[in-house]
This record gives C-alpha cells, structure tokens and sequence, in this order.
C-alpha cells in the first residue's frame, strides 16, 4: 500500500519564496529643515544687534538672565530665550553662570571696533529682508523690490537719506575685511596709485593702503558719496594717501593711475554697461596698467557656490545686475584689450576671488 501510494502521489514541490520586499531608504529631511528654517538664526542675531546686547557685553562683561532682562526692560522667559539663542548660533559663550561675547562677536558686533560687522547686519534686517520678502514677485517681474524703478532711476536716486547712510554703514562693514583679504592674496606692491571705481565708502582703499605703505588711492564715487568716503578716511588718518573725486564713472574716469579696482561693482550692473565700463577703464589705464574685479564669483556651471549665487538674486530684488562668472569676466576683459588675464581664489564677506586684467 505503501509502495502504491508513494507511486500514485503528486511529485513534491518546492516552496515558492516570495521577495521581501525593500523600501528604499530616503534621504534626510534635515538639511531642508535647515534650508526652511534660516531666518530663525538671522533674526535671533539681528534682534540682538538692535538690543546692542554684544556693544553691552563687550570687553568681557557678562550678563545672567535676570541682569539682562533688567537693563533692557524684558521679561525673564525671552530674556532667556535670547541668551540662549545667541549661545547655540556661536555668539555667546556660558561660564559660570554668565553669558559672555564669543571672539567672533567680540571681534565684529560691537560697536566701535575696527571691523565692526553691525551696520550689514542692520541692512540686511531693515533694507534687504523685507525686499526678499517679495522674491517671488521679482521673480515673476524681473525688477527689484526693495525700490520702484517706475518712480526712480536707481536705488540711490531720491533714497531715505537714513537708509542711505545704513547702507553705506553696511558695505564698509563687509568691504573691510574683504579689502583685507584681497590685499593678502594678490600681490599689489608693484603699483603706485589705485583708482577705486565705485569706492563708496574707502574700505578698500583704507585697508590697502594700511598693507602697502607706498600705495596711493582715490576713491572715485558719487559726489554725496565721496563725502561719505571723505569722513572715513579722516578717521583713518590716511587724507595724506587717499584722495575722493566726485563723478559717474559711466561717463569717465581720472586719470593717472595704474591700478583700477572694481570691487562688488559689476554684480549692479547689466551686461551692456559693465562691458561699457571695462573698455572705459582700458583706456584710462596706462600700459603696464591692471584692473581687478572683487566679486562672489558663480562658478561657470552655474551651480553655485551658494553664496555667490544667493548673492546673485539678492541683485534681483536691489538692481538691474546678477553676479556673473569667471568665464563671463574673462570674455569681457578680453573684448576690452586686457591681455595675460587670471583669477585668484580667496574666502571673504564679500568676494571669493579677483579677476586680474592687465594692459599690453
């Protein structure tokens, strides 16, 4: 029976075994989390900065929570919150149950010091974050925000003079140290006297000059803001070196000068006029003669670095420019006669690199 049923049976089967099935892992929600959240940190800093807590800390004096919500007129809770806020960002330090100015803060927040970074911060919440504000809007438009070009010519034309004077506040405090870095990284003692087109407030000449003793500037601006150049300049001590002209450099430039800098100039700018412009400055320019271009510089895939390129549309809600590429720089110089062109890399506030055009 046994033998029949074994020939009379089904053959075995194996078993089918069915996939697991896998879910692909996803990526990290953290970084857009950051990317949604960053305007948490800017007005953590920005509030403090207009509270003057870093100016109040400086010189290494701390607050606790109750003393600092004393001398402001706060509440304890936010008091708090604000102390702590500036301790995650780097900002504050604890020891001993005091909060105190990390060097960073130290060094760039406190009002009065040599390379105070305050008067940017104070733009960019005043001036600039409402503008960006209403990116979608300039997307969608092609025209700035942060001014109507139907009622002016230009950012500048019919301003506030208080947002004027924040403004230029703002681009010293980034043009410092930039202009410091620059210094450091292309080798300007060869030259005897640099023309700085656009030169708002004198940063850049003031800081070159501190580098290379035999260095002489102009800074070449709008006469109201040569005037502003004029004053920091004085401060500096260094009105026996650097020199203001009042003028449009769409329409000339002094001579005498074998050193042109364009710093943070270009990026306000359409493409027609900055070529304009650099074939203006070749032929102001002696031979031997060079000109620089400072800028945050978008790399030429047009992928970034993000700050260039973050810069770049903060020009879409302030001019009529972008920020442009070394490629981009290169073409134009070329078209202009420079000749024996290169660009040096270097990390600052206000530039990554300069693009060096020299006269034949």
């Amino acid at each position: 029976m046994a033998s029949q049923l074994s020939r009379t049976a089904p053959p075995a089967r194996h078993a089918t075994v069915q996939p697991i099935a896998v879910t692909p892992e996803l990526p990290s929600a953290v970084p857009l989390m950051a990317l949604s959240t960053g305007f948490w940190a800017f007005k953590t800093l920005a509030a403090a900065h207009e509270l003057d807590l870093f100016s109040r800390l400086a010189g290494g004096a701390g607050t606790t929570v109750a003393e600092l919500a004393e001398a402001l007129g706060l509440h304890q809770r936010p008091a708090e919150m604000l102390l702590t806020g500036c301790a995650a960002l780097g900002l504050l330090e604890k020891t001993g149950g005091r909060y105190r100015n990390t060097p960073l803060s130290e060094t760039y927040l406190v009002r009065g010091k040599p390379y105070y970074f305050g008067g940017f911060v104070q733009m960019l919440d005043k001036r600039l974050y409402p503008g960006w504000g209403r990116l979608t809007e300039a997307l969608r438009t092609n025209r700035p925000t942060t001014w109507d070009p139907a009622v002016r010519s230009s950012a500048f034309d019919g301003e506030d003079p208080m947002m004027l004077a924040l403004f230029w506040e703002a681009m010293h405090s980034v043009s410092t140290m930039t202009a410091r870095k620059l210094g450091e990284a292309v080798g300007l003692g060869h030259f005897r006297r640099l023309l700085d087109i656009g030169g708002g407030s004198g940063a850049y000449d003031i800081e070159l000059c501190k580098q290379y003793g035999a260095l002489r500037a102009t800074v070449f601006d709008l006469p109201r803001v040569a005037a502003i150049a004029a004053g920091k300049i004085a401060e500096a001590g260094l009105t026996d070196r650097i020199e203001t002209a009042g003028g449009n450099f769409f329409e000339q430039l002094p001579g005498d000068h074998d050193l042109h800098l364009l710093s943070m100039i270009l990026h306000d700018w359409d493409e027609a006029k900055n070529r304009a412009l650099l074939r203006r400055s070749f032929g102001a320019l002696p031979s031997g003669g060079a000109v620089v271009i400072s800028e945050l510089l978008v790399n030429d895939e047009k992928t970034g670095p993000a700050p260039a390129a973050l810069m770049s549309l903060n020009m879409l809600i302030e001019t009529e420019g972008r920020n442009y590429t070394q490629a981009e720089y290169l073409a134009w110089l070329e078209e202009a006669g420079f000749r024996h062109i290169e660009t040096v890399w270097f990390e600052a506030s206000g530039a990554n690199g300069a693009v060096i055009g020299r006269k034949p």
